[in-house]
């Protein structure tokens, strides 16, 4: 006791110094730099002000055990840190390498001189290692655009941030290499991606195939469309026809993610922690498929501290939505405003985020709670008025935003024993890209326009001029098949993607006769 009170009083009697660190928020997908001051004076205090959360606060803790066990002094000072603005939350544990460092500069065991030039952030476990953060992709790219000249982060997260490469990405294992990297005692070696290479490279990494697909030619054929056109599906047929073999492969069949969509797309999975360890750049279109117990926060995105949900994880590829009358009401309607708007707005009493959701909606049920109605060799057990109770669990608003209703019936052995090898992925791609190509064209002058699917009113009248013939085959399938009035535009649509994907620049008869058949659920008395 005696050997420590001299160390006490020196520490006591040391100036007051105040240090700036640097760290950074997330707030939807984009990021906004924090200023940590740790203000060092006599006493034995330490204080955390600026609206910290419970886990900002409970960083006290577990500095000092890291200081401790990486054999560093735990300082005997008074110590303030403010984390600014001090009107924003902050919220998590990524804070506590630049809290960490800021105290060890603030009571001189590092010299500040080159802390203000570099984002730090980090999670401390107890022996002084670094535990990986969320949202590493957005916070390099706003350190970017503030002119930091580097990021320190956790080595998980590196490869991810250093996409970024305006700013000097060092991945770091322990507080004591970050420590050392300060003192100039030890090399950090910065972490280099090749973010378009890396991009290039990885470009067609899928493990499934169109080419294993055996029968379904008509499925194919649909898929095709609304790949090429960008139009939502939905997949009515029993179990075991193959709904959901079809559906995992429409990524394979999309066009390739540009760069900047690759960009957006891992700045989502970034925020929401999804990226993979060794996974820079996401690279292939995402294929989410939730399971119907998801709630409607975790589908659309929220919580106290909003975080993306299963539709923004979905932006730029596939939503899948299996047993789609199974998944609650509510749920499905929180997603009519997404379909139509392409994003979602996540709004609370003192903020608003604004995620991205821009994606294409594949669902598939069964046509009725046995699954066998309509079957061609098994009996439906379902009784009088049960199947269009079940069909009505969907509600017309929500299909009236899907494009393309088919049905899937089951493959029979003569089929599913056929050795011979259908199209592939990327021959149905050649395709799709084309078409998508010649839409691009379409709509070079309308940025918030890149599909026939996302195609207004008024641009329908102007592109889906249709003659006298057309109209008069639409008037009758609409009278004939009890067609409702919403699938008049929704014909239309189709009809000029498969008029694209045949290089047409008007839409002829044979084109509105195979958009009509996508039609099923439109039609009166389907279910009996």
């Amino acid at each position: 006791m005696r050997e420590m009170l001299p160390h006490l009083r020196i520490n006591q009697t040391k100036k007051k110094m105040l240090v700036k660190t640097f760290g950074s928020a997330v707030f939807g997908v984009h990021a906004a730099t924090i200023t940590i001051e740790v203000n060092a004076d006599r006493g034995a205090q330490m204080a955390i002000v600026g609206l910290p959360d419970a886990a900002v606060k409970e960083a006290q803790q577990r500095i000092k055990a890291a200081l401790t066990n990486s054999g560093f002094e735990t300082p005997i000072r008074s110590l303030t840190i403010n984390m600014a603005p001090a009107d924003v939350r902050k919220e998590g544990t990524a804070y506590d390498l630049p809290l960490a460092i800021g105290l060890m500069a603030a009571t001189e065991q590092i010299p500040p001189d080159r802390i203000s030039d570099f984002i730090i952030m980090g999670e401390l476990s107890l022996d002084g290692g670094l535990r990986p953060i969320k949202g590493s992709l957005p916070i390099a790219i706003q350190a970017a655009r503030e002119g930091f000249k580097g990021m320190i982060v956790p080595a998980e997260n590196a490869r991810e941030a250093a996409i970024v490469s305006d700013v000097e990405v060092y991945g770091v294992e322990t507080l004591a290499d970050v420590v050392g990297f300060f003192r100039g005692e030890k090399e950090i070696e910065r972490v280099v991606v090749n973010a378009r290479e890396e991009f290039l490279n990885s470009l067609d990494n899928y493990t499934v195939d169109f080419v294993d697909v055996k029968g379904q030619e008509n499925i194919k054929r649909a898929f095709e469309i609304a790949a090429a056109g960008g139009h939502n599906v939905i997949l009515i047929g029993p179990p075991g026809a193959g709904k959901t073999m079809l559906a995992k492969r429409l990524p394979t069949i999309l066009p390739p993610l540009s760069l900047k969509e690759a960009l957006e797309t891992t700045k989502i999975h970034s925020v929401a922690g999804k990226t993979k360890k060794k996974e820079a750049l996401i690279s292939v279109r995402p294929f989410r498929s939730p399971h119907h117990t998801i709630s409607d926060v975790a589908l659309v995105g929220g919580g106290s501290f909003p975080q993306p949900g299963e539709i923004s994880l979905a932006h730029n590829g596939v939503l899948f939505l299996d047993e789609l009358p199974e998944f609650k009401r509510t749920v499905l309607e929180v997603m009519r405003q997404p379909l139509e708007d392409r994003y979602i707005t996540i709004s609370r009493s003192k903020f608003s985020i604004e995620y991205p959701a821009s994606f294409m909606l594949i669902a598939s049920m069964n046509p009725c709670p046995c699954g066998y109605y309509n079957h061609p060799e098994k009996e439906c057990v379902c009784g009088v008025g049960v199947v269009q109770k079940y069909l009505n669990k969907i509600s017309g608003p929500l299909l009236d935003r899907i494009d393309i209703h088919i049905e899937v019936t089951p493959v029979g052995f003569q089929q599913l024993s056929n050795r011979s090898q259908g199209e592939t992925s990327k021959e149905i791609r050649e395709r799709v890209i084309r078409a998508r190509n010649i839409q691009s064209e379409r709509y070079q002058n309308r940025k918030e326009i890149h599909c026939n699917a996302q195609m207004d009113s008024k641009l329908l009248k102007q592109l889906c001029v249709i003659d006298d013939t057309g109209n008069k085959l639409l008037q009758t399938a609409m009278n004939r098949l009890k067609l409702s009035a919403r699938a008049y535009d929704r014909i239309l649509k189709v009809a000029r993607t498969i008029a694209d994907l045949d290089a047409s620049e008007s839409i002829r008869t044979e084109h509105l006769a195979e958009a009509i058949q996508y039609r099923s659920l439109d039609r009166e008395n389907w279910a009996g």
